[in-house]
């Protein structure tokens, strides 16, 4: 079977959470047996073209514009449009498989992908297809009301609003024989937003791969010096969304009984790691802050390996929360959002604890709980394993993946014999 993911950031260019997620899917595809191909963007002419990863053809095509323009060109942008159309057109694949193209390949890559395929599927990440940015209004955080507004959505775009955006999302992702989002909770949100025919397929992990060696621990652990201390950590991108300012309010509280514990926050130092570390010097935690920068895929494995607990304190619909399964594969527990879809991967009591993060307290108390309770943290974390081992396995995933483009391709062939 010829398979072309799109995917608007890929490796090894960019390593965010949807990236990483379609990449090993796309390789897990390739290891059963399948003809892989990427077709992803980039922002430099110098990386534009074909290249190989890890056993993956992938196509890049330059694409750079200015933010502003965002609510129009990621409903069409022409230049990268015609560059798809050359690549389906000549791959001639059997399934298309969208991803993340709500930036820089546009959401008209699927009419494109219907015209030179067998099928197009379409898995939704985040709600960006209902919303400007992230789920994050009031009536959501107080009601978990999903549904938005013109009013939310001028809200969020301000000046760049564009009042056609959603319709044409919604006229676009009718090209696609199938849509997934990657939890229930997406999938809900999508729902009363008025797009249907989503079905739920959740992200997988090769918990294989996170096994670390004792020696890089230790290592990691002199590096940042963390030998003799509570680590929690605090990893993905960062943002006043992502919950920084709440982990930091929590740690005020638990570092009154547990004075060598840690936040260990793995990413890079940017413009709201500087906010992070302001804040944590007005709550007098300074010390108690630790930015180990920029890492790469393997060495935040061993982050994981090191750390005592997870945080996932999400203030928005955080629709999986990839950092979920990396510390479950990590044997390690979870205190995490009651947003999103941290409720459906985290079981509460069982494999960490379920929290409203606009409450630090309630963070705070799970945390010095399982803090001063280590064979309850032990137990959690093993837990946490077997569950991401039956549940969030990456092998479930593609089979998953693969059954659903069967049954599409046997419908195509089927319609395909009728009209002739």
């Amino acid at each position: 079977m010829k398979i072309v993911f799109l995917q608007d950031d890929f490796p090894p260019q960019s390593f965010g959470g949807a990236g990483i997620s379609t990449f090993e899917l796309a390789l897990g595809m390739k290891n059963a047996g399948h003809d892989i191909f990427v077709i992803t963007t980039c922002r430099k002419q110098g990386d534009a073209g074909e290249s190989d990863y890890q056993g993956l053809k992938i196509f890049k095509i330059l694409s750079n514009y200015h933010p502003r323009w965002r609510a129009y060109l990621s409903i069409y942008n022409r230049p990268v449009i015609k560059e798809v159309e050359k690549i389906l057109e000549k791959i001639k694949p059997d399934i298309v498989h969208a991803n993340n193209i709500h930036f820089y390949l546009s959401y008209c890559t699927l009419q494109v992908a219907k015209k030179y395929s067998k099928a197009v599927v379409i898995t939704l990440r985040d709600a960006m297809s209902i919303c400007y940015g992230k789920l994050e209004t009031k009536q959501y955080l107080e009601n978990f009301n999903c549904r938005t507004t013109w009013r939310d959505h001028i809200s969020q775009a301000r000046k760049r609003w564009n009042p056609f955006r959603n319709f044409f999302i919604k006229r676009y992702l009718k090209y696609a024989s199938k849509i997934f989002a990657i939890s229930k909770s997406l999938q809900n949100a999508l729902f009363q937003n008025g797009i249907k025919n989503v079905d739920v397929i959740y992200n997988g992990i090769n918990v294989r791969e996170w096994n670390v060696e004792a020696n890089a621990v230790t290592q990691f652990q002199s590096k940042y010096d963390l030998h003799a201390k509570k680590v929690l950590l605090f990893s993905g991108r960062l943002g006043a969304s992502k919950g920084g300012a709440k982990a930091l309010e929590a740690l005020v509280i638990i570092v009154r009984e547990i004075p060598d514990v840690v936040l260990l926050v793995a990413g890079s130092v940017d413009e709201y790691a500087r906010v992070m570390k302001e804040y944590a010097r007005r709550l007098n935690v300074e010390k108690n802050l630790i930015f180990t920068g920029w890492i790469e895929r393997e060495e935040i494995k061993v982050a994981y390996a090191v750390s005592d607990i997870v945080l996932m304190p999400s203030v928005y619909l955080d629709a999986f929360g990839r950092v979920n399964i990396e510390a479950m594969a990590s044997r390690k527990p979870v205190v995490g959002t009651c947003y999103g879809g941290t409720p459906e991967i985290v079981v509460d009591g069982v494999t960490g604890y379920i929290v409203n993060p606009c409450y630090p307290e309630r963070i705070a108390e799970k945390i010095i709980e399982l803090l001063k309770n280590p064979k309850m943290a032990e137990e959690f974390g093993d837990a946490g394993y077997e569950r991401v081992k039956t549940h969030f396995n990456l092998e479930r995933s593609v089979e998953q993946h693969l059954s659903q483009y069967d049954m599409l391709l046997n419908t195509s062939r089927v319609s395909s014999r009728q009209k002739t």
